[in-house]
C-alpha cells in the first residue's frame, strides 16, 4: 500500500509532497518539493516502482527474485541478472575487500541457520559449529558489462546489509531524474538527502538510541547531499538460551555478532555504501572499526554499551563526539 500527500506552499510557489509505501518487509518514505504543475501522482508511482524493482531483484525472501534464482544456480553456470543487481554484487565484493571481509554477502546459510532467514527455522538451541569460509571474491564472479554472474563454489548470498541502502539511492535517483532538487528519502531508518527543506533549513535527522525496549532520539544532525545508515543490535534479534542473539553475522567466526558495540552510524555519498560500511564496522568492533574508518576516511559514530550506560566514539565528522 502506498500513500501520497501534498501541502500547498503558495508563498514559496512550491508543493511540499510526501509519498510512502511498503517494501522489503518495511516502509519507504519520500519528502520532496515541486512546482504546482508537477504530476505528483506520477512521481509517487515512479518511486514505488523503483523500490519494488529492488525488492524483486535482491530479496532472498522471494523465491522468484533474481537473487534467489542466482542462489539456486549450479556453480560454474553463468546467470543473467539485472544491471542493478550486478552493480550491487560488484560493490559488495569491493567493500568486502576494503574491510578485510568484515562485510560478506556470502552468509545466507548462516542467516538462515540462526533463524533470521526465509526458511523461518527456529534459532538453534546449541551453538552452530563455525566452518572456514572462503572470501566472497573467490566464490563469485560478476560481469557487469554483460549483466551476468556465476558462482565458483557453493554459496548462499544475502544482501540485507546493502540492498535497503541501494533502494534509498534508487528513490533519490527517481527524484533527481525529475529535476527535483530538494528531497529526503528513506527505508527503515536508512536515509539520503538532497538540498534543503522548503523553508531553506537543513534536513534534521534524529539518531536513535540503541535501546531494545523503547524508541528515543539520542542526537539530531543536519544532513545535506549525503546519506546516512545505522547498523545495530537492538531491533532484530532472537533469544537463545536466555541470551539475545544479533541478526548480524560475523563472517570471520561463522556465528552471530558478539561484541560490546550497540550501533554504528555512517555518513557517505551513497546510502548503499553507508549501509554496507555500517555493517562492516559493527562486525569489526570499536577498536578495529575506528582504525579502519579513519584509514578509509569514513564519517562513523560508534555507540558502545558500558554497563548500563552508552559511550560514543567517532571518526571523521563524528571525531569530536
Amino acid at each position: 500500500m502506498s500513500k501520497t500527500s501534498i501541502e500547498w506552499l503558495p508563498e514559496a510557489g512550491l508543493n511540499d509532497c510526501r509519498a510512502s509505501g511498503d517494501t522489503m518487509g518495511t516502509r519507504y518514505s519520500a519528502r520532496f518539493t515541486v512546482p504546482p504543475h508537477a504530476d505528483v501522482k506520477a512521481i509517487a508511482a515512479a518511486l514505488h516502482a523503483a523500490v519494488t524493482a529492488v525488492d524483486r531483484q535482491m530479496s532472498n525472501w522471494k523465491p522468484d527474485s533474481d537473487l534467489s534464482r542466482l542462489n539456486r544456480a549450479a556453480p560454474g553456470d553463468w546467470v543473467q541478472v539485472p544491471a542493478n543487481l550486478a552493480t550491487v554484487l560488484q560493490r559488495s565484493i569491493g567493500i568486502g575487500r576494503e574491510t578485510g571481509h568484515a562485510f560478506d554477502i556470502g552468509v545466507g546459510d548462516l542467516v538462515d541457520a540462526w533463524g533470521f532467514g526465509p526458511s523461518a527455522a527456529p534459532p538453534p538451541r546449541a551453538p552452530v559449529a563455525a566452518q572456514p569460509r572462503a572470501p566472497i571474491e573467490t566464490l563469485l564472479e560478476v560481469d557487469v558489462a554483460a549483466g551476468r554472474v556465476r558462482k565458483h563454489g557453493p554459496v548462499s548470498l544475502d544482501l540485507c546489509g546493502i540492498a535497503k541502502g541501494f533502494g534509498v539511492d534508487e528513490l533519490g535517483r527517481v527524484l533527481d531524474a525529475q529535476g527535483i532538487g530538494s528531497w529526503l528519502v528513506g527505508i527503515d531508518g536508512e536515509l539520503r538527502a538532497r538540498g534543503t527543506k522548503p523553508d531553506g533549513s537543513a534536513w534534521a535527522i534524529a539518531l536513535e538510541a540503541p535501546e531494545h525496549d523503547r524508541r528515543r532520539a539520542m542526537a539530531v544532525i543536519e544532513l545535506g547531499d549525503a546519506a546516512i545508515a545505522t547498523s545495530g543490535d537492538y531491533r532484530h534479534w532472537a533469544e537463545v538460551d536466555g541470551a539475545r542473539v544479533s541478526h548480524t553475522m560475523d563472517p570471520r567466526s561463522g556465528t552471530p555478532l558478539r561484541n560490546a558495540l550497540a550501533s554504528v552510524t555512517v555518513i557517505a555519498a551513497t546510502c548503499m555504501d553507508a549501509d554496507a560500511y555500517a555493517t562492516a564496522l559493527m562486525v569489526l568492533g570499536e577498536d578495529a572499526g575506528l582504525s579502519l574508518a579513519r584509514r578509509l576516511g569514513l564519517d562513523a559514530l560508534f555507540v558502545t554499551r558500558d554497563g548500563r550506560a552508552l559511550r560514543t566514539a567517532g571518526a571523521g565528522f563524528f571525531a569530536d563526539t
